[in-house]
């Protein structure tokens, strides 16, 4: 019974911080665009210097446009600003501006 509490418990914390780390504007760099599907993936660059490790590389998300319009104004290999939000799971772009 208590392992479960405990599980249940970790789950929910996790949640809770997934779902605030897509609420703040996020930096990283495109690194690939699917214009069909309107999806863009993009490698999060880590902010300030906790760490310094040179690079910095974050994770790769893949994200769903929300606007298809949003993809035209960038390419592979860009350094962007964005902003998602999280829907049963799929990450939805909200906002994308090349630095």
């Amino acid at each position: 019974m208590g392992t479960t509490r405990f599980i249940l418990g970790g789950a929910a914390v996790l949640s809770v911080l997934a779902s605030s780390a897509f609420a703040d504007d996020m930096t990283g760099m495109v690194t690939r665009i699917d214009r069909l599907n309107g999806t863009i993936s993009i490698q999060q660059t880590q902010k300030g210097t906790v760490g310094g490790s040179a690079g910095g590389a974050g994770m790769l998300q893949e994200y769903k446009a929300k606007d298809a319009a949003m993809l035209d104004a960038v390419h592979a290999g860009d350094r962007v600003n964005y902003s998602a939000t999280d829907n049963n799971g799929t990450g939805t772009l909200t906002k994308l501006q090349k630095q």
